[in-house]
């Protein structure tokens, strides 16, 4: 099944818990997320980031827990990131966590994709559900 919508997201700055050296900064965010369209829901969590000195190349992972109605089942569940750049080129994965799906999302599965356009955020969240 597939799940559609758009988010609005609030990154702010959290004490690092390590200063980065050699021209790379190292980063600790906290992530405030509402989501609209087939997942109404808001989510929280956390990211750590590392921007090299080279423009365009960095990464991070992050932890969100969204608790909320997809597709009008509600629950709560984990989503688990994992990003890099490499001279601006993006890969990035976003998945659920096994087993963190409650309520109506027990034994959630799935992968979302975050699409920025014109400074907007989406999402498309390929899931499965028994």
């Amino acid at each position: 099944m597939q799940a559609k919508g758009e988010f609005e997201v609030k990154l702010q700055p959290l004490e690092p818990f390590t200063p980065g050296s050699e021209g790379l900064s190292l980063g600790r965010l906290s992530i405030d997320k509402t989501f609209q369209g087939d997942l109404v829901a808001h989510s929280q969590g956390e990211m750590l980031t590392a921007i090299t000195p080279v423009e365009g190349s960095a990464g991070y992972v992050a932890i969100e827990q969204v608790t909320g109605a997809l597709q009008g089942r509600q629950g709560t569940f984990v989503l688990q990131h994992f990003g890099v750049m490499s001279h601006g080129e993006n890969r990035l994965i976003l998945e659920v966590v096994p087993d963190s799906g409650t309520g109506q999302l027990v034994n959630l599965a799935g992968q979302m994709k975050i699409i920025i356009e014109n400074g907007q955020h989406f999402y498309e969240f390929d899931y499965s559900l028994p």
